[in-house]
């Protein structure tokens, strides 16, 4: 195989996670994904399409309806004066994932210097590498449990040789998010440069700060059609639908038919029952979403302030997403992060994500932090959680 693929790594959360197997009394928060099931208004959806025969193909971008579906709910959250999205700016992709990965193969080559801001989801930065890329890091950085971003810093290392600027925002695991004023600045500095922008912004709607379309900013209220700019769009999150593997590109419109071909080599298509329980979701997010991202905020809030008054440990609410990133005082006493957290497991049946899963070596920014997945259909889980977390701590003196 390709040195490429042979130098990734496992992922670190499914370690943590194997740690953990058969044990029922384990309370999982690893994977960034709540334990409440789809809708059953979305469920049906698919399940009528089955019944109808809707088992074949189709078009390598979507379903017509569901592109149109798509672009009126982007449409819907611009800020005023937005450029409007069309149908023909839309790619229906398999998952989230599978978009960003579409993404970099359609404009990153072997030897490309490719920025991206960390921590950051892992996938982000592997795939890049996979084909071939130099990336290069621009790391947040924390002040009391809340992380920022050094502007000046991030525009300095995006030079006319940077092919590819990735940025997730709300971000996984931080919750931190890009201001509009960043965007723009950013979006000016790489038309200047030339680079492209990949936004990971599969959590725009799961954002708890004021905004008056209840998203979070996006590059999408401030870039022209044909801005070098790729939006990357899930199902999973908002629509409580991550096994159904469903989410969607915004490109520049003469990109469209291109990513199309790539799709055509990659999955063909979306399956046509998916697309169907998507065009559902898509009817009902007025009443799907804004329910999810509720019910989210009561979880954020019971989780925050049990940790802020947990002994050693170093947390902030986050603006976006559904993790709280936080990080023990006296981290060194335990290990790394991964070590910690597969103790965890074992001496305190709590399932936690390592933060050293959100960095790449030698950058330092998120060893010892761990992330906790508050999406919990009952919120006294999250409470009997801290409660275990805190036992654990008071073992080690703490």
């Amino acid at each position: 195989m390709r040195q490429a693929v042979l130098n990734l790594e496992e992922s670190m959360i499914r370690q943590v996670a194997n740690a953990g197997l058969g044990r029922a009394d384990v309370l999982k928060f690893w994977f960034g994904e709540s334990d409440e099931t789809t809708p059953a208004i979305i469920r049906d959806a698919a399940a009528a399409s089955l019944r109808d025969g809707e088992t074949f193909y189709a078009h390598n971008l979507g379903l017509p309806e569901l592109r149109e579906a798509i672009a009126q709910y982007a449409n819907a959250l611009r800020s005023e004066g937005a450029a409007a999205i069309g149908a023909e700016r839309i790619a229906v992709t398999s998952g989230g994932v599978n978009a960003l990965m579409l993404a970099v193969q359609a404009v990153v080559e072997a030897g490309d210097d490719v920025v991206c801001v960390t921590p950051v989801w892992p996938n982000l930065v592997a795939q890049p590498t996979i084909m071939g890329a130099k990336v290069r890091c621009v790391s947040l950085h924390p002040l009391n449990g809340r992380w920022r971003l050094d502007l000046a810093e991030l525009l300095a290392a995006i030079t006319p040789q940077t092919r590819l600027l990735i940025v997730n925002s709300p971000s996984n695991p931080t919750g931190w998010t890009l201001t509009r004023d960043e965007q723009a600045a950013i979006l000016a500095h790489c038309r200047g440069t030339g680079t492209w922008i990949l936004a990971d912004e599969v959590y725009e709607r799961l954002y708890f700060e004021p905004s008056p379309k209840g998203a979070a900013p996006s590059f999408l209220d401030l870039a022209m059609p044909e801005d070098r700019l790729m939006v990357a769009h899930s199902f999973s999150k908002s629509f409580l639908m991550t096994g159904w593997r469903l989410g969607w590109l915004v490109l520049p419109p003469s990109a469209t038919l291109h990513l199309g071909k790539l799709i055509e080599f990659n999955t063909s298509c979306a399956p046509v029952f998916v697309q169907r329980a998507g065009l559902v979701a898509m009817h009902n997010t007025q009443t799907i979403t804004p329910r999810i991202v509720q019910h989210l905020q009561v979880c954020r809030d019971t989780l925050i302030p049990l940790l802020q008054a947990a002994p050693g440990v170093q947390v902030a609410p986050a603006s976006g997403g559904m993790y709280a990133f936080f990080r023990l005082a006296d981290q060194a006493r335990f290990g790394d992060s991964l070590a910690t957290a597969k103790r965890l497991v074992v001496e305190a049946g709590l399932g936690l994500a390592p933060g050293d899963a959100f960095m790449v070596l030698p950058e330092p920014e998120a060893r010892g932090w761990l992330r906790w997945c508050f999406a919990s259909k009952d919120p006294a889980r999250l409470a009997q959680g801290v409660e275990r977390l805190r036992g654990w701590l008071s073992g080690r003196g703490l």
